[in-house]
């Protein structure tokens, strides 16, 4: 799995107009505090259970059109739902993924915020929200 920054993957996604950027968080979470431009949602996890969605590859498989080559991006909060979710998708098939580490919101600092520290939104890139 490679590793993106979040201005690494929003410069990949400009210079890769076929990428795919899945949002895995949840749903509220990609609705309500918003999401990067062109983010398509396909949760990991979802509550009240937070089980693992165990269509999750299949679904970013269809999203790709069955093109297991295709890049695809993977965002979640802080980078840490990413990760496995990127690693579900290596093991079913993909070669071109990557986890955008710090996540949309970033990790939390000493106050335990987010948002302060790094992440998408922290970097001042273009997010929109519901």
């Amino acid at each position: 799995m490679n590793e993106l920054t979040p201005r690494q993957a929003h410069d990949y996604l400009r210079e890769h107009p076929e990428a795919l950027l899945i949002d895995v968080r949840s749903e509220i979470e990609h609705l309500f505090v918003g999401r990067p431009p062109g983010a398509i949602h396909v949760a990991w996890s979802e509550p009240p259970e937070w089980e693992i969605n165990p269509n999750f590859a299949e679904e970013v498989r269809r999203l790709a059109e069955d093109d297991l080559h295709r890049p695809t991006l993977v965002i979640c909060r802080s980078g840490n739902r990413s990760q496995p979710a990127c690693q579900t998708l290596e093991q079913a098939g993909f070669t071109r993924v990557f986890n955008v580490v710090h996540g949309f919101e970033g990790d939390l600092d000493a106050n335990q915020h987010r948002n302060t520290l790094n992440g998408w939104r922290h970097d001042g890139l273009p997010w929109q929200q519901c």
